[in-house]
């Protein structure tokens, strides 16, 4: 199995999207529809990378970022923010929260898994070339 990927996302469309399309790509995925189910997961499974869905009721993706970034465990970890709007700030709000980038919605399935592996190689989301 190749790296390992948690989708946290409380569209289950969207959700489920992103896993297909990261799985076909050899990626294992786990997934989570809220922030309460993205901490149990992180309690069993490391993961190399997080997709993170910024707008989820109750906990936000911003605030689970913050959260999972005083998580040592997951120190070095990449969180992306997955956004469907791509608003003047939103980039701004998403990394000073702690999310390595952002990937606009709806996500373009011919180049996630690019976008993953970069930010897992470290080049914030610029494939190699």
């Amino acid at each position: 199995m190749g790296k390992r990927i948690l989708i946290v996302d409380d569209h289950p469309i969207n959700m489920k999207l992103a896993a297909d399309v990261l799985s076909l790509a050899g990626y294992g995925v786990s997934t989570a529809a809220n922030a309460e189910q993205a901490l149990t997961v992180l309690r069993e499974v490391r993961p190399d990378a997080i997709l993170m869905d910024i707008a989820m009721p109750g906990m936000d993706g911003l605030a689970l970022t913050r959260l999972l970034r005083t998580d040592i465990r997951l120190a070095g970890v990449p969180i992306i923010a997955l956004t469907a709007s791509a608003m003047k700030g939103d980039d701004t709000k998403a990394i000073e929260a702690g999310c390595d980038g952002y990937i606009t919605k709806p996500i373009d399935t011919r180049t996630l898994p690019e976008q993953v592996a970069a930010y897992i190689a470290g080049n914030r989301g610029k494939p190699s070339r």
